[in-house]
């Protein structure tokens, strides 16, 4: 049975699509949306002064996820000491926060750019997401600004640590700069 208003309407009085003439309250349990690609449907909002694409929300999703320390090139060994990643994906918007401390002894041994593997879903092939990060411990250039962004602008499940240079292009942190106890802050977002 529905309650709507004051009046309760049974299975039998539902036909397909269901029009109901005000507000609907769920007093007890959840709204659960049974088919995948189905959500609740904004269309009766303005649009603004943008360019619309869709006003379907049809996912909504938090959770944590474990985060792996490599090196872009050969991925060495990068023990964690300890870690918190969590993730939130609104529609197609994943948002990661995340902070990795390495252990006090690493087997190290990789070589190129400093990632971070094993996301929870996978980035679109556009746009090419930046985000903000913190080092502790970790070797970079002094001056330069840090970012975290994808590692390539197509699909991709690899995060690398860049840094801004002034009045020179950006470049790479790599993995050799990391070492035992250093701690790397990360809050980045994306689409999937």
């Amino acid at each position: 049975m529905l309650k709507v208003a004051n009046s309760v309407i049974n299975a039998s009085q539902i036909a397909t699509p269901i029009t109901l003439p005000g507000d609907v309250t769920l007093s007890t349990g959840n709204l659960v949306i049974g088919t995948s690609g189905k959500g609740i449907d904004f269309t009766a909002t303005s649009s603004g002064s943008g360019t619309m694409t869709s006003e379907l929300l049809a996912d909504y999703e938090e959770g944590t996820w474990t985060p792996v320390v490599a090196g872009l090139s050969t991925a060495g060994t990068y023990e964690l000491l300890s870690f918190s990643a969590t993730y939130t994906k609104i529609g197609r918007q994943v948002t990661l926060i995340a902070y990795v401390g390495l252990a006090a002894v690493i087997t190290g041994g990789g070589a190129g750019i400093l990632t971070i593997t094993g996301l929870p879903f996978a980035k679109l092939n556009s746009p090419y997401p930046i985000g903000q990060v913190l080092f502790d411990g970790v070797d970079w250039t002094a001056g330069a600004n840090l970012c975290c962004s994808f590692g390539t602008v197509s699909v991709s499940s690899t995060i690398m640590f860049e840094q801004t240079n002034d009045n020179a292009a950006a470049s790479t942190v790599q993995i050799t700069g990391v070492s035992a106890s250093d701690y790397i802050f990360f809050t980045i977002s994306y689409w999937a």
